[in-house]
């Protein structure tokens, strides 16, 4: 039988102590809200989607995403893109009150309060390449790129190519394969 030394003693003897002492059950970190998870897709779209370069002022400008009406993220958004970078370029998060406030803006989450106003919206963002990003029942439809719906607890992604085509956006069948591909005027 082996003989500890002392302090090799006292340090089998604290973790054991600490095992002891630790709940049996220690709780797990609580579950990501629903806005966290939309937020990290949000970022990994970046990661996923080619933009034509005149969507860029220069090659050093960031990729934005923005948030059209009531922001659902809050900080949590801010800190998941925090020195980050997508091909060399910062990302960086807006938030707008309205399609007007828009300049520079690559993804752009719609949230369900611009419901009544998104076809004017869209129609503000034609010809721009902007991925379009929403949550609510007839955003595909009307001419949305991606829509977040929600299966069993987890967060799917439909998507209208047709609009993203329109929008000179290339989406990498990475992005595609776990999606719903949707026919225009499908939601």
């Amino acid at each position: 039988m082996a003989v500890l030394k002392p302090r090799h003693a006292a340090a089998v003897f604290a973790v054991l102590l600490a095992l002891v002492a630790a709940p049996a059950h220690a709780q797990a970190p609580p579950a990501p809200t629903e806005y966290q998870v939309k937020a990290i897709f949000l970022f990994n779209f970046s990661q996923f989607v080619d933009w034509p370069a005149a969507s860029f002022a220069d090659e050093r400008s960031p990729l934005v995403i923005g948030v059209l009406g009531r922001d659902p993220f809050g900080a949590t958004f801010d800190e998941i893109v925090r020195g980050e970078t997508v091909n060399g370029r910062p990302l960086e998060v807006r938030r707008y009150g309205s399609v007007e406030q828009i300049d520079a803006c690559h993804i752009l989450f719609i949230e369900r309060s611009q419901d009544e106003r998104l076809d004017a919206v869209l129609a503000a963002l034609k010809g721009r390449s902007v991925l379009t990003v929403g949550d609510f029942e007839g955003f595909l439809r009307r001419g949305g790129i991606i829509r977040f719906v929600t299966v069993g607890n987890k967060i799917r992604l439909r998507v209208n190519l047709a609009a993203a085509q329109d929008a000179k956006l290339t989406i990498s069948s990475k992005l595609l394969r776990p999606a719903q591909i949707v026919a225009p005027g499908q939601d």
